[in-house]
């Protein structure tokens, strides 16, 4: 197999993004692709802006088609991977025909190239030391010129060796999202549950219940500090290396819970050793605990698998009685504006646990939270399972990934 030495800036041409202005921004329209949509491999669609369909012609240069390949050219240093410079995402289905915004480039593989070994080629360590170490700014906000992208050199395989590497690792991708799609259906099918029973009302055997002071008899108004513990989180001294180095402590933080694509939160980011742990206010919370991130990006929610503390981005629920345990958790998921409005803050809005826990809540009779709780174990159990099987494939396509492209094995 024949592999050359090539410069990328020699087999792509790029497209910078354009500065759409935020005052023409509309209710429904034509999306704009920013940075801050990047996942880490793709882009969300929580939070997009929108452009007047009638300017599409305008700026049709700066147009995105399903599978484009978009390089960040500004962002945060290795320590905060949700933003680093030089994330490398894909255009989803769902944006094909959205716009390109300012701080991102477009990567236009030429027809020596396939795009999806393209796009592999630049998922690799080699590729982000590469931008890091070129990568300029100040502390909190790194940047990159197109140049620095540009003089990226690998060895480049044959055409159809490209494609035979891109096509495997491609079965993978494919996979991940088959059982992304499955974890979203049992979410949305626990939401449609949670809102028949207690939105519209409509639990086992409604017809026959007798209404006491506009409650179902049985069920009362409580606060969110009556039926769980609310526990806060902590940070040891990053100052003190022996509070992390060979940490074996799940400490969760903010970002882990925003970028995880399910429910079950199965490991963290970053650890801490057990003198970490006794150096500071975080707590350890048992495997199941609700975790809600409080500060800055409020409202996003995690069931953890194992043991865990946090940092004081999360406020974490443990009830009181177990079959209160998914009633309470989707209960808080169709909150979340109600209790973004109760933060307060002039650096970043922050819900504090008082004010959390002051908010009230209607507990519904205890054998309907029996049969909730029961039918929602075993969503949340199959939700487990898909997110286990994710894990272990990203784990396979990342041990795969430099051996393919390194040419360690021969396809």
């Amino acid at each position: 197999m024949s592999w050359k030495e090539v410069c990328l800036g020699d087999v792509i041409s790029t497209k910078k993004g354009f500065a759409f202005k935020s005052s023409k921004y509309v209710p429904q329209g034509i999306p704009i692709v920013r940075v801050s949509d990047f996942t880490m491999d793709s882009i969300s669609d929580d939070d997009l802006r929108f452009y007047p369909q009638e300017e599409r012609e305008q700026y049709k240069e700066f147009e995105l088609r399903e599978k484009d390949i978009i390089v960040q050219t500004v962002g945060s240093w290795q320590n905060n991977p949700a933003s680093v410079v030089g994330k490398v995402v894909r255009v989803p289905h769902f944006l094909d025909r959205a716009l390109l915004n300012q701080n991102a480039v477009k990567i236009i593989p030429n027809k020596e190239i396939d795009r999806d070994y393209i796009f592999y080629r630049l998922r690799t360590d080699e590729f982000k030391g590469h931008i890091l170490g070129e990568a300029r700014g100040a502390a909190n906000q790194a940047s990159i010129t197109l140049e620095t992208i540009k003089s990226f050199r690998f060895f480049l395989p044959d055409h159809n060796t490209q494609i035979k590497i891109g096509q495997i690792l491609s079965a993978y991708d494919n996979l991940i999202k088959n059982n992304q799609k499955q974890i979203k259906l049992l979410e949305e099918a626990a939401q449609r549950l949670y809102k028949e029973w207690f939105v519209k009302l409509r639990f086992p055997n409604y017809e026959k219940c007798i209404i006491v002071d506009g409650l179902p008899k049985g069920w009362k108004m409580v606060h969110i500090f009556d039926v769980c513990e609310t526990i806060g989180g902590g940070t040891p001294s990053t100052k003190v290396n022996e509070y992390y180095q060979d940490g074996e402590i799940r400490w969760v933080t903010p970002t882990d819970i925003t970028r995880n694509k399910s429910l079950i939160l199965l490991d963290s980011e970053k650890k801490i050793t057990k003198l970490g742990l006794k150096k500071s206010s975080a707590k350890m919370v048992p495997p199941y605990t609700i975790l809600m991130t409080s500060r800055a990006s409020i409202g996003y929610f995690a069931i953890c698998e194992h043991k865990v503390c946090t940092n004081q981005g999360i406020i974490s629920c443990i009830p009181y009685e177990e079959n209160v345990r998914y009633f309470l958790l989707y209960n808080l998921m169709n909150r979340v504006e109600e209790i973004r409005q109760k933060a307060s803050g002039s650096t970043f809005l922050e819900i504090s646990k008082k004010s959390f826990g002051e908010l009230e809540i209607v507990l519904p009779a205890s054998n309907v939270l029996e049969m909730f709780n029961r039918v929602n174990i075993l969503y949340i159990k199959q939700i487990e399972t898909f997110t286990k099987k994710i894990n272990k494939l990203m784990q396979a396509r990342e041990r795969l990934l430099p051996k393919l492209l390194n040419g360690e094995i021969e396809i």
